[in-house]
């Protein structure tokens, strides 16, 4: 396919995901991941070397992804938000946020540990401050990131021995859609400027990956430093 290491990146359409695929665009093949196969098609032909990876993660087959037989980097960086209070959210909520930002994630790393153990490459999920930490209304959204750490923290030592290197990336808040929808959640005026910009997550995957084989970054946890 490519002499250059491959990457697929879940998300890329948008926000962080997009981000992340403009960093690793000139030393990555991409594999650029989401829904609307269109709309990755026409973003693919902004990188010197990409291609979509149209897919419904939450509905995923194993022959979705039976071409890819070359990975280095596989990023997971789709997700959604969802706020609420404990009192008020519904079985459809807790599954659809789990079904997204947890299930998705461990099932398409499943998938594609035969490639990544080949390759002695490496995952790399973007989790948040919120795996840290819940709060009020946060019960979701934390909850699904709590897990996301949890089964990072047991990947890695599960896939040391097969040289799969595992790093998971927690971002404060970020300047994102996803940030528009928690200030209009919280009833705030969203002011982008005041927050971490996409492309410093996406430098902090770069430094992930850039990583020499003797070592791995296991953990990185990125704040907005209020001096913006």
């Amino acid at each position: 396919m490519t002499e250059l290491p491959v990457a697929l990146i879940t998300g890329a359409s948008r926000g962080i995901g997009l981000a992340i695929a403009r960093e690793l665009a000139p030393t990555h093949h991409l594999l650029l991941g989401g829904r609307d196969g269109a709309a990755l098609a026409a973003l693919a032909g902004d990188f010197p070397s990409a291609e979509p990876f149209a897919a419904e993660l939450t509905d995923l087959a194993p022959e979705t992804v039976a071409g890819i037989t070359r990975l280095d980097v596989l990023v997971h960086s789709a997700g959604v938000l969802q706020m609420g209070r404990v009192a008020d959210l519904t079985p459809e909520q807790w599954r659809n946020s789990f079904e997204i930002n947890v299930f998705a994630v461990a099932n398409l790393t499943r998938l594609l540990l035969p490639a990544l153990r080949e390759s002695k490459g490496q995952v790399v999920a973007i989790n948040s401050g919120s795996g840290y930490a819940s709060g009020d209304g946060s019960a979701v959204y934390s909850g699904t990131k709590f897990a996301l750490r949890a089964f990072t923290d047991a990947l890695r030592p599960e896939e040391r021995d097969n040289g799969v290197r595992v790093c998971s990336i927690h971002p404060g808040r970020v300047a994102t859609d996803m940030q528009q929808e928690l200030h209009d959640f919280e009833g705030k005026e969203y002011r982008p400027e005041e927050w971490i910009q996409p492309d410093q997550v996406a430098k902090a995957v770069r430094l992930a990956v850039d990583a020499s084989r003797d070592s791995v970054i296991e953990s990185l946890n990125i704040r907005p430093s209020g001096m913006a």
